[in-house]
């Protein structure tokens, strides 16, 4: 591919005598770079829920024109291939748009066509037990591939809470379970698990109502069987090696299999910021390919007469090619891991034809083919923070390698200083610039990240992860006692020291919710620092510190409405109150947590009720809980909002003087969120004007 510099005609120095040494702010934008963010900004239109889908696409190609365009008058000469450059971008663009819209239109009608529960009744479920794992409370949640319809082959999941008895992975599955539809998000911008259910084919979610049973033998998917059960085999085999704890957390490691970790040591993790270890994602492809590549690269390269002639990287990296896609599959081949694993196929890529592994260039070409196979990523969290990290330390890398001292590596103290130097700013440089992405998503920060990951990431990347590799390949030898004994010694470490970190005082805090546009901000500003070079550098850093300040003086809503009728509101004293302590407690919770409310338990707010409803003042409004329609004249002139327990006839609601939320509007659009103050109600699917503030 043809570089920038390639096509343009030379630069002339005004004064021959004196050659103007310019810095070129673009450099590092290369058409595959462009064409990498026309592909981002495509699919982020599609899949963002901030305006109608014409809007988005209008708004997106108007952004890309006038980031291309913007750019060539930082850089004149070159603006011909800037030109050229946003023609290409804008093609790009419509293209990612149109395959996430099909994408998107494709997953709608299929699980339209495959409703198989209402929520009300138990129904017999046929198929094979695809992984079981656990949710946030401990239980088992299974997760069953049913038998395929002749008229549809692909593939339906359902995900039920209940217990797998002897059944293990693999194996035909037979039980009774009540079935519902995936649920979308339980308050305005949350994780929406009806989205993220379409493009994993899972059509159904529930509860079983009795142990599952041994269902009939398949013929169907017999390789992704064999895998499972292989999955299942080898997690049991590491873990019977090992004490509990450190068993399962190397299982969730080497296979994936995250059911049996202790709550306890999840939460203690993510507290001291050492949560990403236990998503196999870029880190653990990196060190298993890493290590089997240069493992093999010294084997080759012991052989003389051989490496006079070849060179050893090429073998290695098809080797390493060989495991990564070995242990894609052994992990259950999850998205975070198919986007390392692709990452780690342009790495070794590169290294077999001959490329600069690490580039910008390596990594926009993985970008690319991430969203072409699953454009819906781009809205995920773990896209944005394993490709933020991933170009962050490629330059902080290039820096590193422009501002070194090679005369200062020599001796065996100054290596270990660089180690340990370069852990650390890997762990500075990653987690800063992961750490905006990760609050956006989770609305909680780990305040001692960077000394949990110094203190624990020189044993996970020297001790546990070479051991459990070295482990997994002498399985089939029986020598893997020793490796794993190595195993759990690191792990049994690494969990003693997140727990201490965990344990200090602020160890996690908890930020409010942002919405989107904070989020598109933030990422432009990323993208710019990355990316732009010299001075124009700081427009990044402008636009980042725009986003941080509008997170920090954007107001937050005063009063929630859940899907069911559920009222959360701040009372006159200020205190988080509900209408109900038994409905939509999740619900609550969830909006809690976004509002980043410490308050552990919301008190029943303090109201006048009567057998047609209740009513209260809540956040500067008349709010009336209303169960009947007998004396609705009353309730209509005394209240601003009123939300409903029942349908209310359109003649009731043309002549009620205050603003009515019903179940039919509740149904149709999801929950609610006030703000009062910029007088909307923001709800999962639209928005529309807010009630009017009694006096």
């Amino acid at each position: 591919m043809l570089q920038p510099d390639a096509i343009l005609p030379q630069r002339v120095a005004r004064n021959p005598d004196q050659p103007v040494n310019r810095v070129d702010p673009l450099a590092d934008f290369s058409p595959a770079v462009l064409v990498s963010l026309g592909a981002i900004i495509g699919c982020a239109a599609v899949f963002s829920g901030a305006c109608p889908s014409g809007w988005r696409l209008v708004s997106s190609f108007l952004l890309a024109a006038f980031l291309a365009f913007g750019l060539a008058r930082f850089s004149p000469g070159r603006r011909i291939f800037l030109r050229r450059l946003a023609a290409m971008m804008t093609v790009i663009l419509l293209a990612a748009a149109a395959l996430a819209w099909r994408a998107t239109s494709h997953e709608a009608a299929h699980h339209d066509r495959t409703p198989i529960a209402d929520g009300q009744r138990a129904v017999e479920l046929t198929g094979w037990l695809e992984a079981i794992d656990r949710s946030a409370s401990g239980r088992q949640r299974l997760l069953v591939r049913l038998v395929q319809d002749a008229n549809d082959p692909r593939a339906r999941r359902v995900r039920v809470l209940g217990n797998a008895a002897s059944i293990r992975p693999g194996d035909p599955i037979s039980l009774r379970a009540v079935l519902a539809a995936p649920r979308p998000a339980a308050i305005p911008g949350g994780y929406d698990f009806a989205f993220h259910a379409a493009f994993r084919d899972i059509v159904a979610t529930g509860y079983a109502i009795a142990p599952a049973d041994a269902g009939p033998e398949l013929e169907q998917d017999e390789l992704a069987r064999a895998i499972a059960r292989l999955r299942a085999d080898m997690s049991g085999h590491i873990r019977g090696r090992m004490a509990d704890r450190p068993g399962a957390l190397a299982a969730a490691l080497l296979t994936g299999d995250r059911a049996h970790i202790d709550p306890g040591d999840v939460d203690a993790l993510r507290r001291s910021g050492l949560g990403h270890v236990l998503a196999i994602s870029g880190m653990h492809m990196a060190l298993l390919a890493g290590g089997v590549f240069f493992a093999v690269r010294l084997g080759f390269s012991a052989i003389s007469p051989w490496a006079r002639r070849h060179d050893a990287a090429v073998p290695a990296a098809w080797v390493a090619l060989v495991f990564a896609a070995g242990y894609l599959l052994l992990s259950g081949a999850a998205i975070p891991t198919q986007r390392a694993f692709i990452m780690t196929v342009s790495v070794l890529g590169a290294v077999i034809l001959g490329r600069r592994a690490l580039s910008l260039h390596t990594l926009a070409l993985a970008v690319t083919a991430v969203l072409v196979m699953q454009p819906q990523a781009v809205v995920t969290p773990g896209f944005q923070m394993s490709f933020s990290a991933a170009a962050a330390l490629i330059t902080a890398a290039r820096v590193w390698q422009a501002g070194s001292d090679r005369q200062a590596r020599n001796g065996v103290l100054a290596q270990i200083r660089l180690f340990f130097g370069g852990l650390g700013t890997t762990s500075l440089v990653a987690g800063t610039a992961t750490a905006g992405f990760a609050a956006f998503h989770f609305h909680r920060i780990a305040s001692f990240g960077l000394a949990g990951n110094l203190l624990v990431m020189p044993i996970f990347s020297t001790v546990v992860m070479p051991a459990g590799v070295l482990g997994l390949v002498l399985i089939p030898l029986g020598l893997d006692g020793l490796p794993f004994a190595l195993m759990e010694w690191g792990l049994s470490v690494m969990l003693d020291l997140a727990h201490r970190v965990a344990d200090w005082p602020g160890a996690q805090r908890h930020l409010p919710a942002a919405p989107g546009l904070v989020l598109a901000i933030f990422s432009a500003g990323f993208v710019l620092t990355l990316l732009v070079r010299g001075r124009w550098r700081a427009s990044g850093a402008a636009l980042i510190a725009v986003a941080l300040a509008g997170w920090a003086v954007l107001p937050q809503p005063n009063l929630f409405i859940s899907d069911t009728g559920l009222i959360l509101a701040r009372d006159e004293t200020g205190q988080w109150v509900v209408s109900d302590r038994r409905r939509s407690r999740f619900a609550a919770r969830v909006f809690l947590e976004a509002r980043a409310v410490a308050q552990p338990a919301p008190a029943v707010w303090d109201a006048r009720c009567d057998g047609q409803g209740c009513s209260a003042r809540l956040g500067g409004l008349r709010v009336t809980r209303l169960l009947a329609l007998d004396d609705w004249q009353t309730d209509c002139a005394r209240a601003d909002l009123i939300i409903a327990d029942m349908r209310v006839p359109p003649p009731v609601e043309q002549q009620c003087g205050a603003d009515i939320i019903d179940t039919d509007v509740l149904e149709r659009t999801g929950s609610q969120s006030l703000y009062l103050r910029q007088g909307e109600i923001v709800s999962v699917r639209h928005a529309r004007p807010a009630p009017r503030q009694g006096s």
